[in-house]
């Protein structure tokens, strides 16, 4: 039997990224295992048992080893991994939440992520996304799921000196995300004169 090959839904693009300047650089992010968790009572015996702090505040994430958790609602987070395999991080999640009465999806397959930086990625990002992006609201631990264009998205700050934003999206919306951001990036890429 052939063994399928994991292929990018955003290979297509990596040639149009590069040509962006650094002031608006996209990059695709390597997959990473992604593991929905809910949970009613019991967050704090269950961030005790996964040995991770869940964040409480709304629209926030902290780094959790090799990945982060992310909030998504007042009972439900997404917990992401760099080094574990999709089914190793679903399996020890799910041990740990559902004696207490949580779940653990694996949604590896769900979204993928893209790596904004730059000093006019803030500028890309506010044509198309109706959030407060100002570094003193949205910085570094700040997350929110929003619409970027008219694709659904998780955004997260992971700096707060500089540009350096990931984006999460749907895979069947990545080919539209990714045409919207280099159709956004225009105004900011220098055109070569002939």
């Amino acid at each position: 039997m052939a063994e399928l090959l994991r292929t990018h839904p955003l290979t297509a693009w990596n040639t149009a990224f590069e040509r962006l300047p650094d002031t608006v650089a996209v990059a695709v992010e390597p997959f990473v295992a992604m593991v929905d968790v809910r949970l009613g009572a019991g967050g704090a015996a269950a961030a005790a048992a996964l040995g991770v702090e869940l964040p409480v505040v709304p629209n926030t994430w902290v780094a959790a080893g090799t990945g982060r958790a992310v909030w998504l609602g007042p009972d439900e987070w997404l917990l992401t991994s760099t080094t574990g395999a999709p089914e190793e991080l679903e399996a020890r999640v799910r041990a740990a939440v559902l004696p207490l009465g949580g779940s653990a999806t694996d949604v590896s397959a769900q979204r993928i992520g893209l790596r904004l930086t730059g000093a006019r990625v803030r500028d890309v990002l506010a044509k198309g996304c109706s959030i407060d992006l100002h570094p003193r609201v949205f910085g570094r631990g700040r997350s929110a799921q929003t619409t970027l264009g008219q694709a659904g998205v998780v955004l997260l700050a992971l700096s707060d000196a500089a540009d350096d934003f990931v984006v999460l999206v749907r895979s069947s919306f990545a080919g539209y995300l990714a045409d919207w951001l280099l159709d956004a990036a225009l105004e900011f890429t220098p055109t070569p004169h002939g």
